[in-house]
């Protein structure tokens, strides 16, 4: 298992160790010992799971103080644009947003910290994507930002006119206007 780091403090993309053969794979998608033997300390406290259709756009969610959530994003089947966006303050790239395409080939995962907003787009004609979280589900600290918020300028990479995006996340408010406590 190998951790790549990026520009963002904290958000990591996790190689695994795959070993294929005739009958198919096998990876290790967890294993908490070798996360911590790699500086990496996280807890999944719960498993979600999605399928979606192509040009679906899920996102900008996140969750505050006290009950933010770092995740471990990865794809089961299928092909996504996987965006985070830091929303801490303090850091230097506050207000910037990292995206990496992950795939059900490769394996490779996303690793984003607390303090994120967190969204993909579908770029297969389906895709299943599994994420662990730290901390369960609390729809009393749940947040969002609008997924096309012009100060963020994310590109997607879907089409505007044939974005599929659900009414929850259209009615999310601009960045500048999003409630953050990091």
């Amino acid at each position: 298992m190998k951790l790549l780091k990026t520009e963002f403090e904290g958000l990591l993309l996790i190689e695994p160790d795959l070993f294929e053969d005739d009958r198919g794979y096998f990876f290790e998608s967890y294993n908490q010992k070798k996360f911590n033997d790699l500086g990496l300390f996280f807890e999944p406290a719960q498993d979600n799971e999605s399928s979606s259709s192509v040009n679906v756009i899920r996102g900008l969610h996140y969750q505050l103080i006290p009950k933010a959530q770092a995740k471990l994003i990865r794809v089961i089947s299928g092909r996504i644009f996987d965006v985070a966006v830091d929303l801490r303050k303090n850091s230097p790239t506050f207000g910037k947003w990292f995206g990496t395409e992950l795939d059900s080939a490769s394996k490779t995962q996303l690793f984003i910290p607390e303090g994120f907003a967190h969204g993909f787009s579908v770029l297969s004609d389906n895709a299943v994507i599994l994420y662990k979280c730290d901390k369960l589900y609390s729809p009393e600290y749940e947040r969002g930002i609008i997924y096309n918020d012009l100060d963020l300028n994310i590109d997607w990479r879907v089409e505007k006119e044939k974005a599929i995006v659900s009414k929850k996340d259209r009615g999310n408010p601009l960045f500048k206007n999003a409630e953050m406590n990091f």
